[in-house]
């Protein structure tokens, strides 16, 4: 179970890791616009991307815009990462809410069916998985067995040590400055593609295509220019990574202690 759920992070993480190649050249020292504000959250309306009626980031290219969105994301302290793929080994969807203190909190539904939810707070992880997702995982195995797994963990949470070298794996997305530091890349050849909406925010488009893949890359036009979104038609492993909720509370918190199934206890 926790090799297909390692596998699947992976897959995510690698989707994330070459869709925000696309997001431009090693960072220098923050410009104004990238500072954060006291009263940053979201995209708040603190300083913006352009004057109101005016094309967003005049004079800047494509790979300017998305240096600076770059910059801008890396100052966020918290952030909630929507993710919908598609790989070979099915579709992977989920909502993580992560910070920089290594905490996070959300949940992963890999495959057609089947969810697993996910707190990481301090030096432990806990992991609880639906039914669906249970079965699944129990396909071909015999049927006293799934059901003696599905009476020791259904509505149960697998508790974790961060350091186990299994852990650490499933827990990559948990990371975010990790994965904020996915986002310096050497080079980029993003291209201005006109303006969008993203769930309510103005957005500026940004544009690549490599082979049969096109890259799509949304930047805050108002407020902080952070990254909104990132989108892969074609390709491989298509889909689509939505950033949201900057600075704003994780609430990882440990599960009730009665609802923690301890595993070393049971010899496992």
């Amino acid at each position: 179970m926790s090799a297909t759920i390692s596998a699947r992070r992976r897959t995510a993480v690698a989707v994330l890791t070459a869709a925000l190649a696309l997001g431009g050249a090693a960072c220098g020292p923050l410009d104004d616009d990238a500072k954060p504000s006291k009263s940053s959250k979201s995209t708040a309306k603190a300083k913006g991307g352009s004057a109101s009626g005016s094309e967003p980031f005049a004079g800047q290219s494509g790979p300017d815009v998305v240096n600076k969105a770059v910059r801008a994301t890396k100052t966020a302290t918290s952030l909630t990462l929507d993710i919908a793929l598609k790989s070979a080994d099915g579709p992977t969807k989920g909502r993580l809410s992560i910070n920089t203190k290594g905490e996070c909190a959300g949940t992963l539904s890999l495959g057609a069916t089947g969810t697993a939810e996910l707190i990481k707070t301090g030096k432990t992880a806990y992991m609880r998985f639906d039914e669906a997702f249970l079965r699944e995982q129990g396909k071909g195995e015999p049927a006293e067995e799934t059901e003696a797994v599905l009476k020791m963990l259904k509505g149960r949470w697998v508790e974790t040590d961060v350091s186990d070298p299994d852990s650490k794996e499933s827990l990559e997305l948990c990371d975010l400055n990790s994965l904020l530091a996915e986002l310096e890349a050497n080079d980029n050849a993003a291209r201005r593609a006109g303006e969008a909406t993203v769930d309510g925010h103005k957005a500026l488009k940004l544009t690549e295509s490599d082979g049969d893949a096109t890259y799509t890359l949304y930047v805050a036009a108002e407020g902080q220019p952070y990254l909104l979104k990132f989108e892969q038609v074609g390709g491989d492993e298509p889909g689509t990574f939505t950033f949201s909720k900057f600075n704003e509370p994780v609430g990882a918190k440990r599960p009730a202690a009665k609802d923690i199934l301890d595993l070393d206890e049971l010899g496992q």
